[in-house]
């Protein structure tokens, strides 16, 4: 995994081209907006995969992907998540939890290895491309809840990039905001132009955004700490504190 340290301002072009995993919410944005400020002409990967917001999901990205001229946009549906369930985001039979900001125990909203299922699919599409790097979005605190987010697992997944594709390729796993907060994602959207209107955090539901499911929260929380009104609508706004 490489240097996650931020430009202040766009680069020049750099020729390049990257896949973006992009779900369609803040982090994600963000993190392709960082990609496209490094000079990196992207190639938009969107999974749905039975969440349950994941028609608004897809608008979310499909809008974003136009509005950063993206080389491409791939949505691919891996609906086997679903299939394989263990998770309140895909199966109707869980509850999506409320908010708890202090808890660090795995949250039911975790599906079981997510993220090396889309990161697969995302080497594919940028080897196949020529790309050099693969952006994902994650962040410090989605460590706790998410065992797929960390340093370690991108460092590894690295490894098996470099073992597992042609001698000639070389992709680089870019986490850009792996050590920052939600609020420093927020901030830096805000520095690049994100338009986090057309982004989707919600866990539970496609219109109004719910405000209590730990996405909604982490997410006010750190419009609030920027000292900017999320844009979206939400049916509860509740001050979560820093």
């Amino acid at each position: 995994m490489t240097d996650t340290t931020q430009p202040d301002t766009p680069t020049d072009e750099t020729g390049q081209t990257a896949v973006v995993l992009l779900s369609g919410g803040m982090d994600s944005a963000t993190t392709a907006y960082e990609a496209k400020a490094r000079g990196y002409d992207l190639y938009c990967l969107h999974t749905s995969y039975g969440q349950k917001t994941e028609a608004k999901e897809y608008d979310c990205a499909r809008r974003l992907a136009d509005d950063l001229d993206a080389a491409d946009f791939l949505h691919i549906e891996t609906d086997h998540l679903s299939e394989i369930g263990a998770s309140s985001l895909t199966d109707d039979e869980m509850a999506v939890d409320d908010a708890d900001m202090e808890s660090e125990e795995v949250p039911t909203s975790y599906v079981p290895f997510r993220n090396a299922n889309l990161l697969s699919m995302a080497v594919s599409y940028a080897e196949a491309n020529g790309c050099s790097a693969v952006f994902v979005g994650a962040h410090s605190e989605d460590y706790a809840g998410y065992p797929d987010c960390r340093p370690e697992f991108f460092e590894a997944f690295e490894t098996m990039v470099e073992v597992g594709t042609k001698p000639e390729t070389e992709i680089e796993i870019e986490v850009p905001f792996v050590t920052d907060s939600k609020t420093d994602i927020a901030r830096r959207g805000r520095e690049l132009g994100v338009p986090f209107e057309h982004t989707w955090s919600c866990y539970r539901d496609e219109a109004p955004a719910c405000g209590t499911c730990d996405s909604c929260a982490y997410r006010l929380q750190a419009f609030r700490n920027v000292g900017t009104r999320d844009p979206i609508e939400y049916a509860e706004r509740p001050e979560y504190a820093e």
